[in-house]
């Protein structure tokens, strides 16, 4: 099996080299994730929009993309713990999972994810589900760091 050192370079280039945009674009607009309200069941998937009804996939509708980080702004429950799935296209492609919970579980609710997800083609819907610990449908205020190609 060869490697193809070139385009390996050419992705770790592009990944220290870019500029980062963020979702929602503005001061006034939230991002709000809702888990399913039975405890440790996933909500339905959804795409991803702001407060403004802006779709995130709309940033990436003439170009392929990157999520690169995700931040937790607030949380409903400071005592449970939620877990998040982000994924793209009809199929729901996995873009990466992760865990977080309250201050009183974990750390501060306003914390950041960092990773180095799979890029997503033009024009695709992003899409969330969230599931916490609890019976409730318990929400998350987020923003997300994005480049395009």
């Amino acid at each position: 099996m060869s490697i193809d050192r070139t385009g390996r370079i050419r992705d770790t280039d592009d990944a220290t080299q870019h500029v980062t945009s963020i979702f929602p674009s503005d001061t006034n607009l939230i991002c709000t994730f809702t888990a399913h309200a039975n405890a440790n069941t996933w909500s339905a998937w959804t795409e991803i929009a702001d407060s403004a009804a802006t779709k995130l996939s709309a940033a990436t509708a003439t170009a392929p993309g990157h999520v690169t980080a995700l931040v937790i702004e607030t949380i409903s429950d400071d005592n449970a713990v939620y877990m998040v799935e982000l994924g793209w296209g009809a199929a729901k492609t996995l873009i990466t999972v992760f865990r977080f919970a309250g201050g009183t579980k974990f750390q501060r609710p306003d914390m950041q994810k960092r990773f180095w997800a799979p890029h997503f083609p033009a024009g695709e819907l992003i899409y969330y589900r969230m599931k916490t610990e609890t019976a409730v449908a318990d929400t998350c205020t987020v923003h997300f760091r994005y480049h395009c190609h």
